[in-house]
């Protein structure tokens, strides 16, 4: 018959791996917790945002100009200005040449006259002084040269300026379309420009909205960085000094254990006990 028998240790146990570094790791840690007490704002720091919330509290000073860029150019920043002097100076264009667009200059040139005038005078002179040399001035065939020479003498003159009046038509009406089209175009890009204006004045009221903004946005700004700066330098700290705590490694714990054992096992263990026993309480007796 056996049986069995338990045992309980308990063990402890620590690792120093960095044992070596240890002097020079608490030397940092030392210098960790000097600037624990070295995280808030430094002088120069202080005085640095306090120059920025003062300028912020001022405002920016250009806020007024600004707006007005903005508002000028959301009325179309004066694009369309010279629309009404283009127009006028299409109109003025226009009742200069229609006389000679519309064909009624043809034929009434007064240079035209007076040309043909000295043309018909000096063909009669010419014509009459031959006759009356012959003695014949003032015959039915004195006139007939008369009109005849006067005709010859001033058709090709007649039909060089009605070529040249009719080119001039074609010249005019030409250039009245061209100066048409002109106009049209400088109206349409000056409505382009109007409308390009608008959308950068959009932009430019952004802007204006933003320089309005900017001393309470320069004023958040400035205190973010007093919040921020003292926790920067807490969590450059830590970032040193958390690793550092976490090095090395201690444990303990406990174990149990059974063992198994045989009838005669049982009996030399028990044997064994009686003996000392017996031993003891014969050193008693004597």
């Amino acid at each position: 018959m056996g049986g069995t028998s338990t045992s309980t240790q308990t063990q402890e146990s620590q690792t120093t791996p960095w044992a070596a570094a240890q002097p020079m790791l608490q030397t940092i840690l030392g210098q960790i917790g000097t600037g624990l007490n070295n995280t808030g704002l430094t002088s120069a720091e202080s005085s640095a945002l306090d120059t920025l919330q003062s300028n912020a509290a001022q405002g920016n000073p250009y806020v007024g100009q600004i707006a007005s860029y903005a508002q000028s150019l959301l009325n179309g920043g004066g694009a369309t200005a010279q629309a009404g002097n283009v127009q006028d100076n299409l109109a003025t264009y226009q009742n200069w040449l229609s006389p000679y667009a519309n064909g009624s200059m043809i034929g009434n040139n007064p240079a035209l006259t007076a040309q043909l005038a000295q043309i018909q005078s000096d063909v009669g002179n010419s014509v009459n002084s031959q006759f009356a040399a012959a003695g014949r001035d003032f015959s039915g065939a004195n006139q007939m040269a008369y009109g005849r020479g006067v005709a010859a003498a001033q058709a090709p003159v007649i039909a060089a300026q009605y070529n040249q009046d009719v080119a001039n038509q074609l010249a005019a009406a030409n250039a009245l379309y061209n100066a048409g089209n002109t106009t049209a175009n400088t109206l349409a890009q000056m409505n382009q420009n109007y409308l390009t204006n608008q959308g950068q004045g959009v932009t430019a009221a952004q802007s204006a909205l933003d320089a309005q903004n900017y001393g309470a946005n320069a004023t958040l700004a400035a205190e973010a960085q007093r919040r921020g700066i003292p926790v920067q330098a807490l969590s450059l700290l830590a970032q040193i000094g958390v690793p550092i705590a976490q090095l090395g490694q201690q444990s303990s714990g406990t174990t149990t254990g059974t063992q198994e054992k045989s009838g005669v096992d049982q009996f030399a263990t028990i044997a064994g006990g009686i003996g000392s026993l017996m031993g003891a309480f014969k050193g008693l007796g004597k």
